[in-house]
């Protein structure tokens, strides 16, 4: 081999084509409901497209089973696994059911998650109890159970949200998501030897089915402004960062958060407390 050849012989230099061909992909949370659709349905959807076989895993049977439909009516691949993750020994039983229906998993991706502005003087235990479980301890108990079923060379994405390094008000939402980041890390150093990666998706300010509910017209105008780019994202744009962590070009990528978010959180407005100094005449 010479140089030249050398030099175009890794699968980057001639890569074509779909990303994620002969992968399955279980994606938890997959269901389409909303007329603004779902970060979960839109990574089942942008997967497929990529060439993975999906399955979907979610609570809401016909959600999933509206995500599925339209996968095989575009040419592809998918099956439903209905299921309530928050449910004690449900994640270890839709992983096993994922991976019979499918023959193999090659990559978890977990969209399920639940947010509100209570603080924690607010929140009583069992609301505080309730926000770490759905946000932190359903993906700890999928990646245990995928683990072991998983091959080298797979992959996992977990969801998470700028909330994560928020200061308020919403601090029991907050705690959580910054713990599953950094969950995602030390799930990434664990499962390394095994030729799993592990990461983290990082929301922004975007608008989905999820935000519709909560904002009206004005608030969301408002987000917008406080976007450093000025633009509102997405539930493709998260699916499209999720989808390049569970391909094959981000196979040198582990234990990372990538933030999704138009550039993060702007300063405060000159004149408000905690933006900078002003240089004085």
């Amino acid at each position: 081999m010479n140089a030249d050849e050398e030099v175009l012989a890794d699968p980057f230099a001639s890569a074509a084509g779909t990303t994620c061909a002969g992968r399955t992909a279980l994606v938890v949370g997959g269901g389409l409901s909303g007329v603004h659709g779902s970060i979960g349905f839109a990574t089942a959807w942008m997967l497929a497209r990529e060439g993975a076989r999906i399955v979907v895993a979610d609570r809401d049977a016909d959600a999933g089973e509206r995500t599925c439909a339209l996968i095989a009516e575009a040419g592809g691949w998918a099956q439903l696994v209905v299921g309530d993750v928050t449910v004690d020994g449900e994640c270890a039983r839709i992983v096993k059911a994922a991976a019979a229906v499918a023959g193999r998993i090659d990559a978890l991706v977990t969209t399920v998650g639940r947010g509100d502005l209570d603080g924690i003087l607010e929140v009583g235990r069992t609301g505080w109890d309730e926000m770490l479980a759905v946000n932190l301890t359903v993906a700890w108990d999928l990646i245990r159970s995928a683990a072991d079923v998983l091959p080298p060379g797979s992959t996992i994405v977990t969801t998470s949200s700028g909330a994560a390094g928020s200061r308020g008000p919403a601090t029991p939402y907050n705690v959580a998501k910054a713990a599953l980041e950094q969950l995602t890390v030390g799930a990434a150093a664990t499962l390394a030897p095994r030729g799993i990666r592990v990461n983290a998706v990082r929301v922004g300010t975007i608008w989905s089915t999820f935000a519709s509910r909560a904002f009206d017209e004005a608030t969301r105008r408002a987000r917008v402004g406080m976007i450093p780019l000025r633009t509102e994202g997405n539930v493709w744009d998260i699916a499209a960062a999720t989808t390049f962590l569970t391909g094959e070009r981000s196979r040198w990528i582990t234990g990372q958060v990538l933030a999704v978010d138009g550039g993060g959180p702007m300063g405060a407005p000159p004149g408000h407390p905690g933006a900078a100094p002003e240089e004085e005449d």
